[in-house]
């Protein structure tokens, strides 16, 4: 190698350490692949400010919702790698993407990397009080002694209400007539008209009519209790051993991102996921923090592709390209 052009080899390493160093040293744009308004959508504008304020720089949300969360993502994954553009990741729309729409080009195991876990959130099976069960226990029996019979709603097919309710069957035995609606807000409206017996929910949007008696919480989906209403027992603990349907939320940067700037990030994160105020507002929106490093996420991520293709695969869910 020709001594000039080691040195100008030296001089971009350099000056590519000291970019590192210096980072961030402009505004980050966090990608919302969904509409304003919704739990992704806050979650996001949560850990903004607080991410803003560790790292220096502005931290502006933006909303490019499409195609069931796959816009936004692709815009991520084909963004520069320079770290000032991220993605608020959710496995709810990420885990089953290949297999409901497998003519996208985005690879969310290989696209992405994880910089650091945020949230998790549990769905709850609520059913209908007109329905004359009272415990998980005694709702499987009655479901199956009326196979086909019982209408489950969900906020459409592919969504994670949906997948929840299949995985449901599949582990329980019991076979439901599903009934997808254009949004949860609808399936619940028509779960307290008594149109439809059941549907999987966040805790958080079914808390007050539960509370109410309006509607029967039969068990949270997570593999443990939420923080919520830890009065409420899982759906594993009550007779479905390994049972767990969950969307969990992180922050990923697109593949190539330096080891470094991933490294400042999540350590942002984990300081603003302590804040007592913080984790208060997750938990008004139904989710539990989780504090970990990329690696958490990637696996998070990793694993729950793998559940929900089998799902989808044995359910026969048809892709929605």
């Amino acid at each position: 190698m020709k001594p000039w052009f080691k040195f100008f080899a030296m001089l971009a390493c350099c000056a590519s350490v000291a970019a590192q160093a210096q980072y961030p040293d402009k505004p980050i744009r966090l990608i919302v692949p969904f509409s304003p308004g919704g739990n992704i959508d806050a979650t996001a504008r949560i850990i903004s400010g607080g991410l803003a304020e560790r790292l220096g720089q502005t931290v502006i949300v933006e909303n490019r919702a499409g195609a069931g969360g796959t816009v936004g993502s692709e815009f991520v994954a084909r963004s520069s790698p320079d770290g000032y553009t991220m993605l608020l990741g959710s496995t709810g729309a990420l885990a089953p993407v290949r297999s409901l729409h497998p003519k996208t080009k985005l690879q969310p195991t290989e696209d992405f990397a994880a910089a650091a876990p945020l949230t998790r959130a549990p769905l709850v099976l609520v059913v209908s009080p007109t329905l004359p069960v009272k415990t998980l226990a005694e709702f499987i029996e009655y479901a199956k002694a009326r196979p086909g019979k019982l209408t489950f709603a969900s906020a459409g097919v592919g969504t994670a209400a949906h997948l929840t309710g299949e995985l449901f069957q599949k582990l329980s035995g019991t076979e439901f007539l599903h009934v997808p609606y254009k949004g949860s807000s609808l399936a619940v409206a028509d779960l307290l008209g008594g149109h439809v017996d059941l549907t999987f929910d966040q805790l958080a949007s079914t808390l007050s009519q539960i509370q109410a008696g309006k509607l029967r919480a039969l068990g949270a989906t997570t593999d443990k209790r939420s923080s919520v209403m830890p009065e409420l027992p899982t759906l594993a603990e009550s007779g479905l051993p390994g049972f767990e349907a969950s969307t969990t939320t992180g922050l990923l940067f697109p593949a190539g991102t330096s080891e470094d700037i991933i490294a400042k990030v999540n350590a942002a994160v984990q300081e603003v996921l302590r804040l007592p105020d913080v984790q208060n507002q997750f938990r008004e929106l139904g989710s539990d923090v989780l504090i970990g490093t990329g690696a958490d996420f990637d696996k998070v991520l990793r694993d729950e592709t793998a559940k929900w293709d089998g799902v989808i695969k044995e359910a026969g869910i048809k892709p929605m390209d």
